[in-house]
């Protein structure tokens, strides 16, 4: 730093006033028109900021609130989604394990030992357990107070064995995954 800047600085520093120096009327007054020239944020805008910035806060929880309210929805909406293509896709199996029971059940007694019978039964076991680890039940309602939610009425039987309203005979197996009907039961009521 050059002597003529050293000089300067000081020169500066001197026409500043410290705490100890005393201070003229004069310069105070100036000083507070200063400050009374300069644009005072007046009550009403005050308020008027205020309130427009509650608005804003509000608008903005509303909008949180709605998006996570979407939100939650689309993700019920997609769990429903790949439940139902998980029942429709039990549902279709449904038919041959019916198809399985009937060709189990004409076979002729002579062909019990056969091999290829066997492998049929397998077949139709493992049917049954995908089904069960999947929690459909098979509904055979034989002797049970019918049920127009689950069964499906074909006929009435005139009995004296089973009381009125319950199920004589079942035609047809129905199946349920938990409380949902897959297929009502085909069933003979007692009159």
């Amino acid at each position: 730093m050059s002597q003529e800047e050293t000089g300067q600085i000081k020169n500066e520093t001197d026409h500043q006033t410290t705490a100890d120096e005393p201070v003229d009327a004069e310069s105070v007054k100036t000083a507070r028109e200063e400050t009374a020239e300069q644009p005072q944020p007046s009550d009403a805008a005050l308020v008027q900021a205020q309130k427009q910035a509650q608005e804003y806060l509000e608008g903005w929880q509303r909008e949180r609130a709605e998006f996570s309210n979407y939100r939650r929805r689309v993700e019920q909406q997609l769990k429903d989604s790949y439940q139902n293509a998980s029942l429709d896709m039990l549902k279709s199996l449904i038919p041959i394990i019916d198809d399985f029971e009937r060709a189990m059940t004409s076979a002729p007694e002579g062909l019990a030992d056969q091999p290829w019978l066997n492998g049929v039964m397998l077949i139709y076991r493992k049917f049954q357990k995908l089904l069960d680890d999947q929690g459909v039940t098979a509904l055979d309602p034989a002797g049970e107070v019918f049920d127009p939610n689950r069964h499906e009425a074909v006929g009435i039987d005139d009995t004296t064995d089973i009381q009125s309203g319950h199920v004589t005979v079942t035609l047809q197996k129905g199946y349920a995954h938990g409380e949902r009907i897959l297929r009502p039961a085909m069933v003979r009521v007692a009159r």
